[in-house]
């Protein structure tokens, strides 16, 4: 396990090298830059080791951190900190992360397949006595019934790896987050019945990207190529994707205490899930 996390570490640690002096610039000539407090972990190991909770398989991470981390992972982070100052200090990495997680985006492969995974921060039930995000997570009706909490919008390629992701509430239709998820892709974009749209099609169209979906009962029935129908069949791919970050990397639970924590839970788990050597792809003859 040291092993992985040396070599997880040496990932993060050359992103932070080139990332921090031209990030600290920016906040010097903006005058943005505030006096931080000195820890003995630097910002390289706390994201390893936010980050490697994904791949250790953990459910809760005070379990991680307590019994794992400190117990086993001594000798790769020598300068290990107690649990409540990780958590004040962990927070320094949230814009890193961000950044980190957005680099890590996959080749321009022409296929590319567009969805939105339900996180839920709360039983329906207890919505109005919900505090962390109030105001920002919003109550909405899926398929599989009323929700409350965020969408994550999800865009990957036919290998796939992740091209664009992006956070709205839940009340967010999936349609408007399209055309920031596909911006400067061409070819073709596979989609469920939740992105019909006209519109959305003659603006992806109009940058190069066709738009393919299944019709609904009531839409007259369209001819469509072999190779289309191929790439629709073959749409469960990014589902094998949404069950990977929702039932391994758990982005999905009521624990959050914070935005903060909510935010680097999730942008830890498509770090994670990018950096993974094998991720489902389909096969093409």
């Amino acid at each position: 396990m040291e092993d992985n996390v040396t070599v997880l570490y040496c990932v993060v640690d050359d992103f932070c090298k080139a990332f921090y002096p031209v990030w600290e610039s920016h906040l010097l000539s903006e005058g943005l830059k505030k006096r931080r407090r000195k820890t003995r972990l630097s910002p390289s190991e706390l994201m390893s080791i936010v980050i490697y909770f994904h791949v250790a398989g953990f459910r809760n991470f005070k379990t991680y951190y307590v019994t794992y981390v400190q117990k086993y992972l001594g000798a790769a982070f020598p300068n290990l900190i107690s649990y409540s100052h990780f958590v004040n200090h962990v927070k320094s990495i949230l814009v890193p992360l961000c950044i980190f997680a957005q680099s890590l985006k996959g080749e321009k492969t022409g296929i590319y397949f567009v969805d939105s995974l339900l996180l839920k921060v709360c039983h329906i039930k207890r919505e109005k006595q919900h505090r962390v995000f109030k105001g920002l997570a919003k109550k909405s009706k899926s398929t599989v019934g009323w929700f409350f909490g965020f969408k994550l919008h999800l865009l990957i390629n036919d290998k796939g790896e992740l091209m664009a992701f992006k956070v709205t509430a839940g009340n967010v239709d999936d349609r408007k987050p399209a055309l920031f998820l596909a911006q400067y892709l061409t070819g073709k974009l596979i989609g469920d019945k939740g992105y019909i749209s006209a519109s959305l099609f003659e603006e992806l169209l109009q940058q190069g990207l066709q738009l393919i979906t299944r019709i609904k009962r009531n839409m007259k029935n369209k001819l469509i190529s072999l190779y289309d129908k191929f790439l629709l069949r073959k749409r469960g791919l990014i589902e094998c994707v949404n069950d990977q970050l929702k039932n391994k990397s758990q982005i999905e639970h009521s624990r959050h205490r914070s935005i903060c924590g909510f935010m680097l839970n999730l942008l830890a788990a498509l770090t994670a899930y990018s950096l993974q050597p094998k991720k489902p792809s389909i096969r093409q003859y």
